[in-house]
């Protein structure tokens, strides 16, 4: 398997690599994991999801910069429980008997609700990257470590978002669902996903995030965006200009008149603290 996310991450930062490895080394490997290509598409079966809708209403909110922050040192032994409940019934769901829609609302809200429970698990922290129960020498973080058994199979949130999400529905919005519990990750929205209105949700993350200071920012004539778009670039195009088309597609005022100026991207850059109170 090639370079993930969280190896790369941990390398750079304890110095072990240079700086200077290409996109195309350090983005994560969209890999098939086919025991998940199983679905019925004539099925009718939902998954409730209310309970973690519920807790997602009580402890996000929204700030004046636009930021949605997680009242984590907040959240009660009984809602604790109720989390750990939720994640509980999803472990038991037959993911194979859902239809395709149901079956990716499914797999993004868990891949949240397991990052708020493992922050929580490890509460107070200044980082995600602060978890260091990934397995491997330089591995930093939660995502490497399988957390829970879906239908009998042990799975991490690596397995979700590159074995999963990614393969299966190839729709770039979807890191823009998938939540890293930073401030330089797209926003953890105050409600559950919901596979009656998937795209429509999708769509308004991928413009809340593009249109704010840490999609997209202006700075001194250069443009800086998410090292997600650096990361991902294969996801994004292929290459800088497809990233420049995928941001224009969802980018208002200044920043899309910035973008039709622009004739690149100047850096890149992301923002690993909590994104707590």
């Amino acid at each position: 398997m090639g370079w993930t996310r969280r190896t790369l991450l941990s390398l750079v930062m304890s110095g072990a690599v240079a700086l200077a490895v290409s996109p195309a080394q350090a983005a994560p490997s969209a890999e098939l994991w086919e025991k998940w290509l199983t679905f019925d598409a004539a099925s009718t079966r939902s998954v409730d999801h209310t309970a973690w809708d519920g807790l997602l209403k009580t402890y996000v909110s929204t700030h004046p910069d636009g930021l949605n922050r997680v009242a984590y040192g907040a959240v009660t032994d009984t809602d604790k429980a109720k989390l750990s409940d939720y994640i509980g019934r999803l472990s038991a769901t037959p993911v194979g008997m859902l239809n395709r829609a149901e079956q990716q609302a499914f797999w993004i809200n868990l891949y949240n609700a397991l990052t708020v429970q493992v922050v929580l698990d490890h509460y107070p922290i200044a980082s995600i990257m602060d978890i260091s129960i990934s397995p491997g020498f330089f591995s930093k973080g939660p995502w490497g470590k399988k957390l829970i058994s879906v239908a009998g199979e042990p799975v991490s949130l690596d397995d979700i978002e590159h074995r999963i999400l990614r393969p299966i529905w190839k729709d770039p919005r979807l890191h823009y669902a998938v939540n890293c519990a930073s401030v330089g990750c797209p926003n953890l929205i105050a409600r559950a996903y919901r596979a009656d209105d998937m795209d429509a949700m999708l769509t308004a993350n991928a413009r809340a995030y593009i249109n704010s200071p840490y999609g997209v920012r202006i700075d001194a004539g250069k443009v800086v965006a998410s090292k997600i778009y650096d990361w991902f670039q294969a996801d994004f195009g292929g290459n800088e200009k497809g990233v420049l088309a995928h941001l224009l597609k969802y980018a208002d005022g200044p920043t899309k008149v910035a973008l039709e100026q622009a004739r690149g991207i100047d850096d890149y850059d992301y923002d690993w603290r909590l994104n707590g109170l």
